[in-house]
């Protein structure tokens, strides 16, 4: 019988769903394969000084404009994972290269649900770290709560392999999921980075500004440390600094930047925190 034909006795809803087969891209496998895929950084800013602590790595290539678009395509075309890794050791090259205002700057990196479920992935992120001659308090990895919900022992297990490094932990897009918040309690984790979604409505949203004001001080009890993602407006921030945020990404400070334009920004941050 060939695979998922329909069996008498058995309704079309009773049979598994057909697997979609990954539809060939060679221009993206190209584009992978000669490392064509650029990574731009978007700055993490300190909300109590308004100093760049941190930039996040994201993906662009051509057309293709945003990270999420990118990475799409690529899952589209079974490329998901291969796209990942190029990102997260090209982000470490490059960042292995900066010098004056970015010497110190940190580093996020995303890591997709596949990468931190496989086994090994661990010791192959800590061994581009090091060949890349990165400190390695200066990464920060982040995983979405789609993660959490695969084998929880396993995902801890490397999670506490890569922070014993140094390597520094954050839950990416956090409050667009169904993860347990006991995960919180039970993962090593370092960040909690607060979806871009909850943040639109919490300058006269009552019900908003709750469920923010209570995230913030719950990941501050369990001794996390809260970036928000998505700031746009300086009334947004100053709720953000009232509650206690401790860093922010958003259009009000800079979108995804090259290297030069980084280097700029941090700079011009530093005396205008002073």
């Amino acid at each position: 019988m060939l695979p998922h034909a329909l069996s008498w006795g058995k309704r079309s809803s009773d049979l598994p769903a057909p697997i979609a087969t990954p539809r060939r891209d060679r221009l993206l496998e190209a584009v992978i394969a000669q490392e064509q895929v650029e990574v731009l950084y978007q700055p993490q800013i300190d909300v109590a000084s308004g100093v760049v602590t941190g930039a996040e790595a994201l993906a662009r290539w051509g057309s293709v404009i945003t990270a999420d678009s990118l990475f799409a395509r690529a899952r589209a075309a079974g490329l998901s994972e291969r796209l990942s890794r190029l990102m997260q050791r090209k982000a470490l090259r490059v960042v292995s290269t900066w010098e004056g205002p970015l010497k110190r700057l940190g580093v996020s990196i995303n890591a997709l649900p596949q990468d931190i479920c496989r086994e090994g992935y661990d010791k192959w992120l800590l061994g581009e770290i090091d060949a890349a001659g990165v400190d390695p308090r200066r990464v920060t990895l982040e995983i979405t709560e789609d993660a959490l919900l695969e084998d929880n022992g396993c995902v801890a297990d490397r999670l506490a392999a890569i922070r014993s490094k140094g390597v520094k932990v954050a839950i990416d897009d956090f409050g667009t999921g169904y993860a347990n918040l006991a995960y919180l309690t039970t993962l090593p984790l370092d960040v909690l980075k607060i979806d871009r979604g909850l943040v639109v409505d919490i300058v006269g949203g009552n019900r908003e500004s709750i469920v923010m004001r209570a995230m913030i001080h719950m990941a501050h009890d369990l001794g996390l440390k809260v970036l928000v993602e998505g700031v746009e407006t300086i009334e947004q921030l100053e709720l953000l600094t009232e509650w206690g945020c401790d860093a922010y990404q958003g259009f009000l400070g800079a979108g995804a930047l090259g290297m030069n334009d980084l280097c700029s920004f941090v700079a011009a941050c530093r005396p205008m925190a002073s």
